[in-house]
């Protein structure tokens, strides 16, 4: 069976940024997902999300991408992150879409590794699929230099750097966005990879089992026999 390479996904690039810098990474992200034949890329900041609950529920694939202040990502996605946590997160409506991530920080390294890894563990009790960067370390042999891609060598996510006294119209350079450009167009392709998958397995990308872990023991082995036995109206029946 031929597939079609076109195959229709699409990608929200969700991102806060503080001072001009982060959104030149976001922008670059959605360049490079949109260069994948199918893929359609909309930017979303973090504050405009709780607004717009419907495009991301709808996305194949987030990436999600924030600025690293004091070791950690910026407050304003976490609120976005936390806001996640009324319908997303209860009724497990990411369960199995793509995600990746990405920030930016003024220092070399800056703690932006907890970042990634912050937007990790978030995607994971979504229960999505995360997509690292892909890419092998940068700038780490005696010929190579700042223009090189993953120029500050990270692996679970991008990460660039810009330097605090220049604005996001020269900063962070262009290894930084070709980078994130790499980022965007590889979780496009994954994400026609895993939709062109199900549909030849003829398998539906569903939403996950919301509330707790006892809706997901079958055999109620590891629920209390008073649990078991409520019906509908909450009350013990037997």
């Amino acid at each position: 069976m031929k597939l079609d390479h076109s195959v229709p996904v699409k990608i929200v690039v969700v991102y806060h940024s503080g001072y001009g810098h982060t959104v030149k990474i976001a922008e670059a992200i959605a360049r490079g997902a949109a260069t994948v034949n199918g893929a359609s890329v909309e930017l979303v900041t973090a504050e405009q999300a709780p607004g717009r609950w419907e495009l991301l529920d709808g996305a194949d694939a987030i990436i999600m991408g924030a600025p690293t202040y004091m070791g950690s990502l910026s407050a304003p996605f976490k609120a976005f992150m936390d806001a996640t946590s009324h319908l997303q997160y209860a009724e497990k409506r990411w369960e199995g879409k793509i995600a990746a991530g990405f920030t930016n920080g003024a220092s070399r390294g800056g703690d932006k590794q907890n970042s990634l890894v912050q937007l990790m563990t978030f995607a994971a009790q979504h229960q999505m699929h995360w997509v690292n960067l892909g890419m092998n370390y940068g700038n780490n042999r005696s010929y190579t230099n700042e223009d090189i891609i993953n120029r500050d060598s990270y692996t679970l996510g991008m990460a660039g750097q810009a330097d605090m006294d220049q604005s996001g119209a020269v900063a962070p350079p262009s290894s930084d966005l070709r980078t994130a450009e790499f980022l965007g167009r590889r979780v496009a392709e994954v994400a026609q990879e895993l939709s062109a998958g199900r549909a030849m397995l003829g398998r539906r990308a569903n939403r996950g089992v919301s509330g707790g872990a006892d809706n997901q023991d079958p055999e109620g082995r590891g629920v209390m026999a008073s649990k078991r036995n409520r019906g509908t109206t909450g009350l013990v029946t037997a």
